[in-house]
């Protein structure tokens, strides 16, 4: 069902209301987007991110539902990405994980954990067990480094930055109004009434936690890198009791190298000992880190709900709330995306029930045809 010509407001620049704005506006709406920060989202969580896209190896920190959306994303991302005018890196090259000697009751933990998943989701592709030399075939890099790990199949990554680039491209071109040092709050708007936007819709993260008193600030800290010696051809994960890293290895030989995870929404410099376990155990995966150049040291804070789960909710009338992506932006957008476009097409989503995601709708009076857990939206 086409969706009949409105006009939105979408409060927030980044990866959630860059989606929504392109799509929106593709189909014709009338879309005005604010944001705090500039163009450059500089202040957005994306811009920071990894952009992995592995659901399986995040089954071990998160649910199922979660795992879906991505698996979801991996189908999506291509669609997406092949509809923009500038071209964004995406690679599905699987998920490569790894761990030393001493750590190999952790790595059997983590495998445990895995093969569960794949149990409740026979869909996702069936990990592999690598002994030393499948590894070096697999990973040449990490050739005579490790003596076993792990194999995902299908996972990727993309290049956040330059996703981000390619939308605001995207935006310009479809005449979105974008309103940059603009920040705005829900009570800034009167959906539907004269010279108001018929819809809000708010994507701005913890900025958004006066409204949403349940956020809080996960803080991640990342390295990008730039490592000419270092050849890895996937992401890489190093199993570790106390910092096990991701290194995501963009075009180039650019690096983005991560691991920390603080319950804090302070966004203060990376201290010196993130920075020391971080590159430490980059190099304990490849010597090549050694003459690496560290091309920036970043922190952000994640918008994270109490049970680390997205949720998209309508307060009143008019206005939608898309928050707590947590540290799965990326792999789970696409899904996120097209719950919302169901919701503002049909009133309902049959993909939310799908992904066990949380729909908090303003109560309406009951729709005798509505089936069961069918949510409506006003």
């Amino acid at each position: 069902m086409p969706l009949r010509p409105s006009s939105f407001a979408i409060l927030g620049a980044g990866l959630m209301g860059r989606l929504l704005a392109v799509e929106l506006a593709r189909q014709g709406q009338q879309v005005d987007i604010f944001d705090a920060g500039s163009a450059a989202a500089e202040q957005a969580a994306a811009t920071t991110a990894a952009a992995m896209l592995a659901p399986l190896a995040e089954s071990a920190i998160t649910e199922p539902g979660v795992v879906r959306m991505g698996q979801y994303a991996l189908t999506r991302w291509p669609q997406l990405l092949a509809a923009l005018d500038q071209p964004v890196f995406f690679q599905q090259a699987g998920t490569l994980i790894v761990w030393h000697r001493q750590d190999a009751a952790e790595a059997q933990r983590l495998t445990r954990q895995l093969q569960a998943t794949q149990r409740i989701l026979p869909t996702l592709p069936a990990l592999q067990k690598l002994d030393r030399q499948a590894l070096a075939q697999t990973e040449p890099a990490l050739a005579q480094r490790f003596a076993q790990g792990l194999y995902l199949p299908g996972e990727g990554q993309l290049d956040n930055r330059q996703l981000l680039a390619a939308l605001l491209l995207q935006m310009q071109r479809l005449a979105v109004r974008m309103h940059w040092h603009a920040a705005r709050s829900p009570e800034d708007f009167a959906p539907g009434t004269a010279g108001q936007p018929d819809r809000v819709i708010d994507c701005r993260g913890l900025g958004a936690k006066p409204q949403w008193p349940a956020l809080r600030g996960v803080r991640g800290e990342v390295a990008r890198v730039h490592a000419p010696d270092v050849t890895l051809q996937r992401p890489t994960r190093l199993v570790h009791p106390r910092y096990p890293i991701y290194i995501a290895p963009k075009q180039d030989h650019l690096f983005v190298i991560g691991a920390t995870e603080i319950e804090s929404d302070e966004l203060a410099p990376v201290s010196v000992r993130s920075t020391l376990e971080l590159l430490s155990a980059a190099y304990a995966v490849h010597p090549g880190f050694a003459e690496g150049r560290i091309l920036e040291l970043a922190a952000q804070c994640r918008p994270t709900l109490a049970d680390n789960l997205p949720a998209i909710r309508q307060p009143r009338k008019g206005l939608l709330q898309i928050n707590g992506l947590y540290r799965h932006g990326f792999m789970i957008a696409p899904a996120l995306l097209d719950v919302t476009l169901q919701l503002l097409h049909t009133g309902q989503s049959a993909l939310a029930q799908d992904f066990d995601l949380a729909l908090e709708m303003q109560p309406q009076p009951p729709d005798p045809l509505a089936r069961p857990g069918a949510h409506v939206l006003a």
